[in-house]
């Protein structure tokens, strides 16, 4: 259905952007981190990306924050979720998804960004 949702999408629509962003979404469910990376970074570095709606934005890079995870690059991740927390900080500090993923970063790294740990603290996260 995402391959016909492409195919009637005009490239670097609003529209577009919401299925390429469906597709990200897919591969996370789907396990595949590398290509679930692969896509949002050509997402983020199209015209399209800010046509999205903050929000859906905001929940995308909350979304792929767990694909960088299970690439290996949780500093991917945790640049994800600071970013979403720029945007909308209901994203992280509030949706469940976002503290577990927050919570998966921290868990991850060895030294975290000195921002993911304030982050952490202020929405009571246990480091």
């Amino acid at each position: 259905m995402l391959d016909d949702a492409t195919a009637v999408t005009e490239p670097g629509g609003p529209e577009r952007a919401a299925v390429d962003a469906a597709q990200v979404a897919a591969a996370v469910l789907l396990g595949d981190g590398r290509r679930a990376v692969g896509l949002h970074e050509a997402l983020v570095g199209g015209p399209a990306w800010r046509r999205l709606p903050i929000e859906h934005r905001a929940a995308h890079l909350v979304d792929v924050a767990g694909a960088y995870v299970r690439t290996d690059n949780v500093a991917g991740a945790g640049g994800a979720l600071l970013h979403a927390d720029r945007l909308v900080p209901a994203e992280v500090r509030i949706r469940p998804a976002g503290r577990a993923a927050l919570a998966e970063v921290l868990a991850g790294v060895r030294r975290p960004d000195p921002r993911l740990i304030a982050l952490a603290e202020a929405i009571r996260i246990k480091l």
